[in-house]
């Protein structure tokens, strides 16, 4: 893995330091950062282990362990919010039986929520891998997610 990480840092390394450019691309390729990476990202980027990992820390869209076959996002905006995505959450908890943050046994999916999908003329939105599915029911979900098995 160590070069693997250095190889994705060595194409995304700027003047001054992007720190969450790193770590995106690492993201985009690996599917997370491993926290076992954040020394080499330090030292490719010529910044602390600190620093690297005050990014990591501070934003949600960033994961520390690799995520299911299938990432499902549910949209909390305000838009969302109002017209149910509430619901949405917790009939995915139920049916995948996982919390947020949490992949499912077998690890086909892993559900989390997202702040805004911009998507808020057809809320609610759920997410599911690059995919935005709008105007969502409850009763879609089993075949929504049948698509993705």
């Amino acid at each position: 893995m160590h070069e693997q990480v250095k190889s994705i840092l060595a194409k995304v390394r700027s003047e001054p330091s992007n720190i969450l450019k790193a770590l995106l691309a690492l993201q985009e390729q690996l599917g997370h950062v491993p926290t076992e990476a954040v020394p080499d990202i330090a030292h490719a980027l010529g910044v602390t282990t600190a620093q690297v990992a005050g990014v990591l820390s501070y934003y949600p869209d960033l994961r520390l362990t690799a995520p299911g076959r299938h990432l499902i996002r549910v949209c909390m905006g305000e838009s969302c919010y109002a017209n149910g995505c509430g619901r949405l959450l917790r009939e995915l908890q139920d049916r995948l039986r996982v919390d947020v943050g949490e992949t499912a046994a077998g690890g086909k999916f892993t559900l989390d929520t997202m702040s805004c999908a911009g998507n808020c003329a057809v809320s609610p939105t759920v997410m599911i891998d690059r995919d935005l599915h709008g105007r969502l029911l409850p009763s879609q979900l089993d075949t929504l997610l049948e698509r993705y098995k």
